[in-house]
């Protein structure tokens, strides 16, 4: 696996933009930092804007073959789901999903993708504010059921009681996916109530949407079916 520069920019509340840059490997979750650009250290975005607020997105987590997820971390959990791009494949900035003040600790979390990888990434946002991302690797003709990044735990697990919101998904699978062309939400008989189209980042930069979302039950699943 190959190391690439991983870039992004923010817009805080006092005006400033945060420039980040870091060169990571792929296939593996690390932190971003601000770039030595615009700053005396790369230091986490916690330490750099300690009290100020996010609120615009200027360019999305970004690599050379995309980003399978990223995220802003707090105390090892998922604080804020973020958008994701492919270098040179984006259309306009974008609102953070939600604001908040930073606190020091916090860190932009994200994951540099292989060219030839193949994981589904779920991101999902519900009512009750709780933001999680799930993911699988699909594999030739099968369902792949995906899993929350850092517990491991399905989604009716990890989200039972809460309605998903707002959601996005993200795959170079393309036409090799037969579940609405995305992800299904498959109630505990197996029936999709749910779900949304995964968007190919390499063709279109992704963007969140609120339709499709579900109310979640415990042995829900959020299920990717290919055909190759």
């Amino acid at each position: 696996m190959a190391n690439v520069a991983v870039q992004a920019s923010f817009m805080l509340n006092t005006g400033e933009v945060v420039d980040m840059k870091t060169t990571m490997a792929e296939g593996t979750q690390t932190e971003l930092l601000t770039s030595t650009d615009y700053s005396v250290s790369a230091v986490s975005i916690g330490t750099y804007g300690e009290g100020k607020v996010l609120t615009q997105i200027l360019q999305p987590p970004q690599a050379p073959n995309g980003i399978g997820f990223a995220f802003v971390a707090r105390r090892g959990a998922i604080l804020c789901v973020l958008p994701v791009a492919v270098a040179g494949v984006e259309s306009q900035p974008c609102p953070m999903p939600f604001n908040f003040v930073l606190q020091a600790g916090d860190t932009i979390e994200v994951m540099a993708s292989t060219a030839a990888s193949r994981l589904f990434s779920y991101s999902v946002i519900t009512n009750s504010g709780v933001h999680a991302i799930f993911s699988g690797t699909p594999s030739g003709a099968a369902n792949t059921d995906l899993t929350h990044i850092l517990s491991g735990q399905s989604l009716g697990s990890s989200l039972t009681n809460q309605r998903i919101m707002a959601h996005w998904a993200t795959s170079i699978d393309a036409a090799k996916i037969d579940s609405g062309a995305g992800v299904y939400i498959l109630n505990d008989r197996g029936l999709p109530i749910g779900g949304t189209a995964a968007t190919v980042p390499q063709n279109l930069q992704p963007k969140a949407n609120s339709t499709g979302g579900a109310l979640i039950g415990l042995n829900f699943q959020a299920r990717v079916t290919t055909n190759a």
